[in-house]
């Protein structure tokens, strides 16, 4: 293993792409701490606490939304706006031609969803400065801007911070080495992983965890990725018989080989789409931060580790693991 990473640096090609996209994500990192103007980061961390609505949102962030940074949207409105045109593609005719012409069509359908990331980012930036504006901490007012000029503003900043992550990411897909936007989703995620490593390191310090419980953690989380693994990388290998050919005297073919079908086609995307689909009540109650019938279904139903979210959650999973292996996988 050790010399097959040795040999990857021994590639110029694949040596640049490796640099461009460390490169570009370490720009991404740094856009998660510029703070937006006029909002004290501190106290938007402070005030939401242990919200885990807000802390689900902040984790595909990459901590942009809890300090309220310029990247506090993150790439989900691009996966919104993706989800959308998928599901409208199978439906609508006019997206099902432009599916059907290639690379053209793809362009096409590339600068639709563009558009339509627009939108939803001045749609959730509206409601995220909606929702900072009514934000306080032990009397302390988040916002120190007057509040028309504070809405423009954040509308503006967290839609270009959108705009600039949709763009790092393609600018990854195609002179980096690849999954653009997949880099971006576990970069933001995995940013948390040294914090995290110190605070069991502190658990096992002062003997709030004992060794025991932090083995049985660690063994728990080397399981899960194995079996993750092993999914990803499994394959159902179809039978397929080539017939016999007979010219004259001798006989051709008859090969038997087998078609790999990859046990799951969809990879992670089910779970990115049903997660932003989600996302939609935290919208919603960002849009309407003092109309209370919609805070109490957000807290009571909607909630992560509520009955309800579990199960809705599920079966949207379900729901979009089928239509996506039905779309790469047409036999």
């Amino acid at each position: 293993m050790l010399s097959t990473f040795q040999s990857i640096f021994k590639i110029e090609e694949l040596r640049k792409r490796i640099f461009f996209t460390f490169a570009l994500l370490v720009v991404y990192r740094i856009g998660g701490h510029i703070p937006t103007p006029g909002v004290d980061g501190s106290l938007v961390a402070q005030a939401l606490g242990s919200d885990t609505i807000f802390g689900l949102l902040d984790l595909f962030a990459g901590g942009a939304f809890r300090n309220a940074t310029i990247f506090a949207l993150g790439i989900m409105p691009y996966i919104s706006a993706s989800i959308m045109l998928q599901l409208l593609g199978a439906v609508v005719p006019y997206l099902q031609r432009l599916q059907k012409q290639g690379e053209e069509g793809k362009r096409k359908i590339t600068q639709y969803t563009r558009y339509l990331t627009v939108l939803i980012s001045l749609l959730q930036a509206f409601g995220t400065a909606q929702f900072l504006s009514t934000l306080d901490f032990n009397g302390q007012r988040i916002v120190h801007m007057p509040y028309g000029e504070f809405v423009i503003i954040t509308m503006i900043t967290f839609t270009c911070g959108t705009i600039f992550i949709m763009w790092l990411g393609e600018q990854i897909t195609e002179r980096g080495i690849g999954n653009g936007i997949s880099l971006i989703i576990f970069i933001g995620i995995v940013a948390r992983f040294p914090e995290a490593v110190i605070e069991e390191v502190q658990y096992l310090w002062f003997g709030t965890r004992s060794i025991f419980t932090e083995a049985i953690l660690v063994a728990a989380m080397v399981a899960v990725v194995a079996s993750v693994i092993l999914v990803t990388r499994a394959q159902r290998k179809v039978p397929v018989q080539y017939p016999r050919k007979i010219v004259g005297r001798r006989i051709y073919g008859g090969a038997t080989t087998h078609l790999p079908l990859s046990v799951n086609s969809a990879g992670v995307i089910p779970i990115i789409f049903a997660q932003s689909i989600m996302f939609l009540p935290a919208t919603v109650q960002q849009l309407f931060p003092n109309t209370e019938w919609v805070a109490n279904i957000v807290s009571d139903w909607l909630r992560p580790g509520q009955l309800w979210y579990s199960l809705i959650y599920g079966l949207i999973i379900v729901f979009f693991a089928y239509f996506y292996t039905a779309i790469v996988f047409n036999p």
